[in-house]
C-alpha cells in the first residue's frame, strides 16, 4: 500500500478536521478524505486509535 502522508501529518490533519467541525466518523472520512484514511490505517491499528492519538475522543 502506498502512503503519501507521515504519521504526524495524519494526526495533524485529524486535529484540523476536528477543530473545523468536520464529522470524524470512519465512513464519512473514508469517502471525503480517502488518502487520510488509508494513511491512518497504515500507521495505526484502526481509525479509533488514530483519533485517540490525535487527541480526539
Amino acid at each position: 500500500m502506498e502512503v503519501n502522508m507521515s504519521s504526524n501529518e495524519v494526526i495533524s490533519q485529524i486535529s484540523q478536521l476536528h477543530k473545523s467541525g468536520e464529522p470524524l466518523n470512519k465512513k464519512k472520512v473514508k469517502k471525503a478524505y480517502p488518502e487520510l484514511m488509508r494513511s491512518a490505517l497504515y500507521y495505526f491499528p484502526d481509525w479509533d486509535h488514530a483519533l485517540s492519538e490525535s487527541g480526539v475522543e
